[in-house]
């Protein structure tokens, strides 16, 4: 059995037991491997920062969990339909959103959620990069394969700032608001940030990737200096750190049956949604465009997921892509 998968057989085993042992010979049993090999694998939990007792005669008992984003950590007792019925961890990638494209482009199951400690790359809107250091924050892409033309893949973007918001407002209390057209702001500093991504032909889509940053437990001193839109975290924001792992597991939660219900229902009631969590809705507001800036007053979003723009003169222009800031 591959190191990974032992790993995670053994955390199932006791979670099964909480607070009892579990004796070694049932762990070589189960896995298939010599005792030898199960010291090995609980040797690297501990180096994983797992707590784990070992008695004689009595065997393993689970006492301590760190917060890790392990597969078998984020699926336990998941509960999702979907999303989350598969999980890749990796300790570093270039950029999540390009890992679970190749993952598309091979066949890759739906649902599949790719989560990095850190990413070396990071990818953000317009070719951005996303700041995006070990240990303390989200990175994580989910690979769908919606039964959709490709027109309407904008309407996408929505029900993930949704399920952001969500997922920050259950475990830390705190009231999150979205920015058009993929921002999750505290404060009114940017705290999320989304980044889907598309392969399709004329007709039809083959897959989406939707990335997802978080941040969680970032420090003040860990920002770029250079960033365009003030941002924080959720832990700057409440004055405690967030278990990492609760919000990752309440984030696909939210994800799944947002996802069930925009296949079900469409992208009206998510649009309402959104625009209730939007403070910039019925107020004057800028869009940067492409070397040139609107003043109008926003009033909504239309099925498209283009924000729509009074102007002074009545007309309402829809905007599809550009930077939106308080007037």
């Amino acid at each position: 059995m591959a190191s990974d998968a032992a790993r995670e057989e053994i955390l199932r085993l006791f979670r099964q037991r909480p607070g009892d042992f579990v004796s070694g010979e049932e762990v070589s049993r189960t896995l298939g491997v010599s005792r030898t090999a199960v010291w090995k694998q609980i040797r690297l939990l501990r180096d994983l920062g797992y707590g784990i007792e070992a008695l004689p005669s009595r065997g393993y008992r689970l006492v301590e969990a760190p917060d890790t984003l392990i597969p078998a950590e984020v699926q336990a007792d998941l509960g999702t339909r979907l999303v989350g019925r598969r999980v890749i961890y990796v300790e570093e990638t270039d950029s999540t959103n390009r890992q679970a494209a190749d993952l598309g482009e091979k066949g890759g199951e739906e649902g599949t959620v790719l989560i990095a400690d850190r990413q070396s790359a990071g990818k953000g809107r317009l070719g951005r990069s996303w700041a995006s250091p070990a240990g303390v924050n989200l990175y994580a892409s989910v690979l769908l394969r919606p039964p959709l033309p490709p027109h309407r893949a904008a309407q996408l973007t929505f029900f993930p700032a949704v399920a952001v918001a969500r997922a920050i407002t259950e475990v830390s209390g705190l009231s999150a608001r979205v920015k058009w057209p993929n921002d999750i702001l505290l404060g009114g500093r940017k705290v999320a940030g989304l980044l889907n991504e598309m392969r399709a032909e004329a007709e039809r889509i083959h897959f989406i990737v939707l990335g997802i940053g978080v941040n969680l437990n970032m420090r003040r001193d860990q920002f770029p200096s250079d960033l365009r839109y003030p941002a924080t975290s959720v832990a700057l924001e409440t004055g405690s750190p967030v278990n990492r792992l609760a919000f990752t597991r309440a984030l696909l939660r939210h994800l799944d049956r947002l996802y069930d219900d925009y296949l079900l229902r469409g992208v009206a009631p998510v649009l309402r949604e959104w625009e209730s969590l939007c403070d910039l809705m019925g107020k004057r507001v800028a869009v940067d465009l492409s070397g040139r800036s609107l003043v109008g007053t926003a009033t909504g979003l239309d099925d498209d997921g283009a924000l729509l723009l009074q102007m002074a003169d009545g007309r309402v222009e829809r905007i599809l892509a550009g930077d939106v800031r308080p007037c």
